[in-house]
Formats: C-alpha cells, sequence, structure tokens
C-alpha cells in the first residue's frame, strides 16, 4: 500500500541487548506427598492394565491350539 520512504535507523536493533529483562520467573512449585502418591498410583494402574491385557490377551493370539469349532457347526 504505502511505503515510507525516509531511511530507518537500524541503532535500536544494536542496543537491543542493553534492554533485556533481567526478571526470572519464579520457579516451580514443588509436588506434595499426595500428588507424588496420586502420579504413581496413576502410573501402576496404567502399568497393570497393560500387562494384564497382555497376560489376558496371549492365549487367544497363539498359534499352538487347534481353531475351535461353534456348536452350530457340530450339531449338523
Amino acid at each position: 500500500m504505502f511505503r515510507r520512504r525516509e531511511p530507518v535507523p537500524f541503532a535500536f536493533i544494536a542496543e537491543a541487548d542493553k534492554f533485556r529483562s533481567n526478571v526470572a520467573p519464579p520457579p516451580r512449585a514443588r509436588a506434595s506427598a499426595r500428588e507424588k502418591a496420586g502420579q504413581w498410583l496413576i502410573g501402576l494402574t496404567v502399568v497393570a492394565g497393560l500387562a494384564g491385557s497382555l497376560i489376558l490377551g496371549l492365549p487367544a493370539m497363539s498359534l499352538d491350539s487347534p481353531p475351535q469349532q461353534s456348536q452350530a457347526s457340530q450339531n449338523r
């Protein structure tokens, strides 16, 4: 649209380091014992669920047993 014709002074870019803030963010609050216990309990529940599904699912995925026939196909 409109362009500025006057030159832009770049001295402010060179001096930008002088104006950086020296304020640090506050440190993170430490988790309480109750919060840590809750995190451990959630993690333990997830691991137990994965292990349980693996234990219950392995027999269904094994190829050692012959395929089971349904009662409808046996009655013919």
